[in-house]
């Protein structure tokens, strides 16, 4: 059955002619249609140019089976559905007379509907709810990377870039020329940046970009990642968002600053300047839904076994469940900046989950708070990494899952996981977890064997 084809408003016929314009001003041949599988991982197939209008109607069908969490085989004819506005072409295929462009699509199914186990699809759910609730998300993401020199066949090692420490200049920071060749590339694909320098480790750097729509920002982080690889490889090295590619090191973060927009009062929902922080009944009970769902959703924006071993204390992450206006070894902090630009700060996630899952649930259990009229707890104001395990009990601070094993235990018992995945991507997205978690609990690593193998 053929894929029904997107309703063509005027709007959209006019940003089709712009793309067609730009494809023949470029001479773009090639396409990219890209979409993400259930970890975050970007994929694509390749059409030609000439193709444009059959892949604008959703016609592109590929093999949902081969994906990640997608379908099973009796059942794996899926198509893609681009987004205009993702439209960029790819500065570092330019030429003359030739450069290649990208879309980034939706899933769709083989009569047209939405794929529910796409994640881009599944933040759109998100997304649609929150306006039922008079709300608008805005996300902006602070992504860290390291930069590793590569060996002769290509692959990363553990040598870091430079030795250059949090926000040192030249000679020190041997990564600024890399990081201007990434800032180059992204605002030629229409990113605006905002802010670019090196990270507290050897070898991190951090570029942040403009919030955005929720949905834009997911796409933005996605496309962030591929472009900060590809230019890293240009230079000869390889970049990384694993979270804790470096022991003894701070490890890499993605802090999600969120906040909701009051589309009927046209302002911003956190922001209240008779209050002594400035900060509306909305916002504090998104940080409380924050505060009360975090360890159902932590499994998202913290998926990997190697995110735990940055969530320990000693290296600025966050592991205990508080909040502060101010105080960075909080788990939810509030950045200074009010008016339009209230905003709210979760700092636990970290750049190797996929943005899409990440930036719904963290939504979708504030909101959850607002609509609950939950009442965040007593504002933490003290360094909590310098309190003692029984100061913390007093307190009723509790700490984040420790492990990809509680994390998982945790999802499947809260009830922010089923509310944004709905049962079928929750699923396999928690038996491909365990898988992982499995297999690393039974590993036999070197740890254990320089440790036992020849004491016992």
């Amino acid at each position: 059955m053929a894929t029904i084809a997107p309703e063509k408003t005027v709007d959209t016929v006019s940003q089709l002619e712009t793309i067609k314009e730009e494809i023949k001003t470029k001479h773009v041949e090639l396409l990219h249609l890209q979409f993400v599988d259930i970890e975050g991982t970007l994929k694509q197939v390749t059409v030609t140019a000439e193709q444009l209008d059959d892949v604008v109607e959703g016609k592109t069908m590929f093999d949902g089976s081969s994906i990640t969490g997608f379908t099973p085989i009796n059942k794996s004819d899926l198509y893609l559905l681009p987004d205009l506005n993702s439209f960029a072409v790819l500065p570092w295929t330019e030429e003359s007379d030739y450069s290649e462009a990208r879309f980034l699509c939706s899933v769709t199914n083989p009569d047209g509907s939405l794929f529910e186990g796409d994640p881009r699809n599944i933040l759109k759910k998100t997304i649609d709810k929150a306006k039922e609730k008079g709300f608008s998300v805005n996300v902006g993401p602070e992504l860290e990377f390291f930069l590793f020199e590569a060996d002769e066949k290509g692959q990363p090692t553990q040598q870091v870039h430079d030795q250059g420490g949090y926000f040192e200049p030249a000679p020190y920071d041997l990564g600024e020329r890399v990081r201007l060749e990434i800032y180059k590339t992204l605002k030629k694909m229409g990113f605006t940046i905002e802010a670019s320098h090196h990270e507290v480790a050897q070898g991190q750097h951090e570029i942040n970009f403009k919030f955005d729509d929720a949905l834009t920002t997911a796409d933005n982080a996605t496309t962030f990642k591929w472009v900060v690889k590809t230019v890293a490889q240009q230079f000869g090295l390889r970049a990384t968002f694993m979270p804790k590619p470096v022991f003894g090191e701070n490890g890499n973060g993605m802090h999600v600053n969120m906040s909701l927009f009051d589309e009927k009062a046209g302002k911003n929902a956190f922001y209240d300047e008779s209050d002594s922080r400035e900060l509306s009944a909305t916002a504090y009970s998104f940080i409380a839904g924050l505060l009360h769902h975090v360890p159902s959703f932590v499994a998202f924006t913290n998926p990997l076994v190697n995110s735990y071993k940055r969530l320990v204390p000693g290296y600025e992450a966050p592991c205990y469940i508080a909040w502060s206006a101010s105080n960075r070894s909080a788990l939810v902090r509030i950045p200074a900046t009010r008016g339009a630009g209230t905003r709210v700060e979760i700092r636990c996630p970290d750049p190797s989950a996929n943005p899409y899952y990440a930036y719904a649930s963290i939504a979708a259990a504030g909101i959850d708070g607002v609509e609950k009229s939950l009442q965040a707890p007593v504002e933490t104001v003290d360094d909590i990494f310098s309190m003692s395990d029984e100061e913390r009990e007093e307190r009723g601070i509790e700490n984040l899952p420790t492990t990809l094993g509680e994390s998982i235990q945790a999802l499947k018992a809260g009830a922010i996981g089923k509310k944004v995945l709905g049962d079928y991507a929750l699923n396999e997205y928690l038996s491909l977890k365990q898988d992982e978690w499995d297999s690393y609990r039974i590993a036999v690593t070197e740890w254990e064997l320089d440790r036992y193998q020849a004491k016992f």
